[in-house]
């Protein structure tokens, strides 16, 4: 979903065509049929020291940030919890708006993972109710991380 314009540059990871069902939307059959959502992610984070060392300790599993474990109660561990985020997210407790979607996933990822220096979020919904063919409509946001962290 996301363009081949990037502003940043350096290693990133990269998440694409996430897919996922929610209820979120301000129309009622939005709110009660739900509907798929689309997700992509890129994390800008340094990858260097994995590259060198082939050690998974060494950067941010993507695979963490999209994994379904479950629910994402107090009791699981950092890595379980932050791994079901986006799904946790997108198939949780519906919102208006796409933007609010997208932010959470930005400040909730973020503030998991404080070697994650930008993240850019793209949500989208293929299936909207406009006259003509689309791909999907959605919303693409940047986020950085904190310096007064």
């Amino acid at each position: 979903m996301m363009g081949n314009n990037e502003e940043l540059k350096g290693d990133k990871l990269v998440l694409r065509g996430l897919k996922f069902h929610g209820f979120h939307g301000v129309k009622p059959e939005e709110r009660n049929l739900g509907q798929k959502f689309l997700v992509d992610i890129d994390a800008w984070t340094d990858l260097q020291a994995a590259g060198k060392s082939d050690c998974l300790s060494d950067t941010v599993s993507y695979s963490d940030i999209y994994r379904t474990c479950g629910s994402a109660a107090a009791a699981y561990g950092f890595i379980r919890w932050t791994g079901s985020l986006v799904r946790e997210i997108v198939e949780g407790p519906p919102k208006n708006l796409l933007e609010s979607v997208a932010q959470q996933i930005a400040s909730t990822t973020l503030t998991k993972y404080p070697q994650i220096s930008a993240l850019r979020v793209t949500v989208g919904k293929p299936h909207v109710a406009v006259q003509g063919p689309v791909d999907y409509l959605g919303v693409e946001i940047l986020r950085f991380q904190r310096i007064d962290q």
